[in-house]
């Protein structure tokens, strides 16, 4: 788990004599805990040309509704799901503007945190390719560390307005304002990597998959004024 702390003084209230503006100190306070993805997300598709509007849409839908009868045998609410993508036909043109042909893909999305079982779908979905793989942190795993660094970022925070008052001889601080924010970040997180899988002998092969780690950061940023003793 890691932190960061950091404190900058704000300026003096333009009137001297004013209590209610002078004396203010803006404080920020960041907490973060480093975690391994654990939600893995797969998009498959298939394409298929031809002079038929409707051939090409019937081999399209042929090999999604092929890929979706196997993968609901997997399905498993939040440790497997399965759900259509894109599908989508566009003619082609020749020179003169005249329609030649028609290319369409299907699109098949498959997610959950079983992710053995998400990549070994993936490999032997035989009549889909797979395009992208990418790996998330799963929204139980962000709530259930948000609670927690929320908690450290707030005592860091009361610390650092406890120690800038001592410093100045002040006796003691109150709260004027705060914000409290949750984000995630994925440091270093390279682009989704995209994929052809379907060579031969492929079909029942799981994909080669490492998840990385993402960070679950909160940052309270506030004023305080420090008061006499």
């Amino acid at each position: 788990m890691l932190s960061t702390l950091s404190a900058t003084v704000g300026a003096q209230g333009q009137e001297p004599g004013d209590s209610a503006v002078r004396n203010v100190v803006h404080l920020s306070a960041v907490a973060t805990v480093e975690l391994v993805r654990d939600q893995l997300g797969v998009s498959l598709s298939t394409s298929r040309e031809g002079q038929d509007a409707g051939q090409v849409q019937a081999q399209l839908r042929q090999a999604l509704e092929a890929a979706l009868a196997e993968a609901r045998k997997a399905a498993r609410p939040g440790q497997l799901q399965v759900q259509t993508g894109s599908f989508s036909l566009h003619p082609r043109t020749g020179s003169k503007g005249q329609i030649v042909g028609w290319t369409g893909s299907a699109e098949l999305l498959i997610e959950g945190r079983d992710v053995a079982a998400v990549s070994q779908l993936a490999g032997r979905l035989g009549t889909l390719s797979v395009q992208r793989v990418v790996f998330s942190l799963s929204r139980e795993a962000r709530e259930k560390v948000e609670s927690e660094v929320r908690t450290q970022a707030i005592e860091r925070f009361r610390a650092q307005a406890d120690e800038v008052a001592r410093s100045f001889g002040f006796g003691g601080w109150a709260l004027r304002e705060v914000h409290v924010n949750a984000g995630e970040s994925s440091p270093g997180l390279p682009p989704p990597r995209a994929m052809a899988m379907r060579a031969a002998g492929s079909e029942d092969a799981a994909l080669p998959v490492e998840p990385g780690r993402s960070q679950v950061s909160v940052t309270v940023n506030g004023a305080v004024q420090l008061l006499r003793p």
